[in-house]
């Protein structure tokens, strides 16, 4: 794998990331600029998707678009499992160890090469079924 080019410093990129990294509920992008402009008033939401973007294609972080609606983003970048309710809409992780097995079933099913997968569960929140 070719190596990713170095990035001029962002001070913006590192509010973004350093607030995702306190995040366990994948926030959206507006949740992220309203949160970030905070400290940063100057911040365009434009500057807020464009990091977004860039943080995701380098993998440091996760775009989820689990529900066909916004996205969410998740510094977790390990492989793991989400679920989302299908009445509030909020994101969690599942606990529930990656199967790579599910990659191998794939390749034996597929002309091309399955480097991975995303899951989302659907379903209720406890919040929402009480």
């Amino acid at each position: 794998m070719a190596q990713q080019p170095t990035l001029k410093h962002s001070r913006q990129r590192d509010a973004i990331l350093a607030f995702l990294k306190t995040r366990k509920d994948h926030p959206t992008a507006d949740t992220v600029y309203k949160e970030i402009r905070t400290t940063m008033p100057n911040i365009s939401l434009g500057t807020v998707y464009r990091n977004l973007s860039l943080l995701s294609d380098r993998g440091e972080i996760i775009r989820l678009s689990c529900d066909g609606k916004v996205d969410r983003f998740d510094a977790d970048t390990h492989p793991h499992y989400h679920f989302i309710c299908k009445q509030c809409g909020c994101v969690k992780d599942i606990s529930l160890p990656y199967s790579e097995q599910i990659d191998q079933l794939a390749n034996e099913t597929f002309d091309g090469s399955i480097t991975g997968h995303t899951l989302c569960f659907e379903g209720y929140c406890s919040d929402c079924i009480s």
